[in-house]
Formats: C-alpha cells, sequence, structure tokens
C-alpha cells in the first residue's frame, strides 16, 4: 500500500518507534529509522529491516532536543530518499516530580524532545508535502494530551501542546492533500512501561502480573494493555485512502481511561 513513500519515525529504535517502523516497513514504505543507539548497531539494524521487509532504510542517532539536530535528521533523510511523505513524532522522554520540585533542566529538555522537535520535523518536511499534494504527520501524543496525572508538569504540557499542534497543522493542509494526527496511547505494554508495572508489584508484594493489572486499572478501565503492534497498525491506516478525510483528530487508544 505504501510502495514507493518514505517514513520518517523518532525514537524507532524500541518500544512504539520501533512497531510503527515494523508495520509501515511492512506495508511498503522505506524507513528512516532514530534513535538513541550506538551507530553501527542502528545501521545493522537498518540492514536487518531491509532484508525482512524489502524496502530500504537508513538509521540516524541525531540529537533532536536541537533545531540543528532536528535539521540535521530531516537532511541526511532527503539525502538518502529525496522525499518524505510520512512523518511520525514518536520520539519522547518522562520525568516526575512536583511543579515546584521540577528540575528546570529537566522540564526544557522533555519540552524540546517532546514537542519542539514536532515543529522542526514538521516545519522542514511539511513543504515538500505540499509541493508534492500528499502528506502523512502522526504525532504520538498520549493520554496525557487530553487529560493530566500528577507530576508529570512537563509531560503533560508537551503532550497538550502537541495536540494542539496537531489541529493547527491539519488546518493548515486541510485544501494540500496532507493530513496530521495524534494517537494518544493510555498504557502500553513495552519495557520501559513494564518497570512502573514491576514497581507496584514489589510495592504490594504481588506477581508481576497483578502489578501489571493494578497498574493499568487505577487509570483506565480495560484491565489490559495495548501492544505496540496495534498503534502501528492504526498509523498504516491513517496513512491509507481510507484515512484521507480523517484529520486533525486526537485518537485515543486508552482502554476507556479518557471516556471515565
Amino acid at each position: 500500500m505504501l510502495k514507493g513513500k518514505t517514513a520518517l519515525v523518532t525514537g524507532s529504535s524500541s518500544g512504539i518507534g520501533y512497531a510503527m517502523a515494523e508495520r509501515l516497513a511492512d506495508a511498503g514504505a522505506n524507513i528512516v529509522l532514530h534513535g538513541l543507539m550506538d551507530p553501527a548497531e542502528g545501521a545493522a539494524l537498518g540492514k536487518e529491516f531491509e532484508s525482512r521487509f524489502g524496502v530500504e532504510c537508513l538509521f540516524s542517532d541525531a540529537d533532536i532536543s536541537t533545531a540543528e539536530g532536528n535539521e540535521a535528521l530531516v537532511n541526511a533523510s532527503l539525502e538518502k530518499f529525496g522525499q518524505v511523505d510520512i512523518l511520525i513524532n514518536n520520539a519522547g522522554i518522562q520525568f516526575t516530580a512536583s511543579v515546584e520540585d521540577f528540575p528546570v533542566a529537566k522540564w526544557d529538555a522533555i519540552i524540546a524532545i517532546n514537542l519542539s522537535s514536532a515543529f522542526h520535523t514538521t516545519r522542514l518536511l511539511v513543504p515538500g508535502m505540499q509541493a508534492r499534494g500528499w502528506g502523512r504527520i502522526i504525532n504520538i501524543a498520549s493520554v496525557h494530551g487530553l487529560v493530566a496525572s500528577l507530576q508529570k508538569a512537563a509531560y503533560v504540557a508537551a503532550k497538550h501542546g502537541i495536540v494542539g499542534l496537531t489541529k493547527v497543522v491539519a488546518l493548515e493542509n486541510a485544501e494540500k492533500g496532507v493530513t496530521a494526527n495524534a494517537i494518544c496511547p493510555g498504557w502500553v505494554d513495552t519495557e520501559l512501561v513494564a518497570a512502573q508495572f514491576q514497581a507496584t508489584a514489589d510495592r504490594d508484594g504481588v506477581s508481576f502480573e497483578e502489578g501489571k493489572r493494578r497498574t493499568i486499572i487505577a487509570k483506565q478501565p480495560v484491565p489490559k494493555a495495548t501492544q505496540p503492534s496495534a498503534l502501528g497498525d492504526l498509523a498504516v491506516f491513517l496513512c491509507s485512502d481510507a484515512a484521507a478525510t480523517i484529520t486533525g483528530a486526537s485518537l485515543p487508544v486508552d482502554g476507556g481511561w479518557t471516556a471515565q
């Protein structure tokens, strides 16, 4: 379905981004992988994608906490493929503390990576999408782009910002063949979140599976986490012709979290 297209997925060396890159590659798209890993390992990962899916891949470890790093990522992508048709802004970091105790450096880093990077990649790539009359921008927000939780001031602020940015980009490109949407996951089964499940299990003296269940149901009615592959499938759908008029949407995949 996506043969001949190129997708750039930030933060795609693991977790949600990796699953999205897999699904997009399986649909035929060439992939720009990006993440915090050794460049040699990243290159090997790209070769694995090429072998498995029969597509072309590029790996970048660009520092997207700066405007210059985002420009380097985009320029490398364009140099390799000539164009980027699908942009997935997925990279993100987290830190928790109350507002009065929140380290300024942590605030700045979260806003830079979770929000500003999406602005930079979009501003750099949307002109090409407009010129070709086709583009898909998918921002991985979070349920925290729609609601708040304690001690997550920077993360919640950034994810609310991502939702707002998505709406503006959607409106500005409504007649140009370019859509912009935000996916807002709740609990997702990743290695990063597994640490939170284990922490609950340790605190309550229960099994990992019971700790996982307790963590999830504290926020969402459906007592199971979303699989990263399901979010990848949703991204592929948003790139399809069937989703051509879905734009400016914030799509919760949150087990009913925001329905309460």
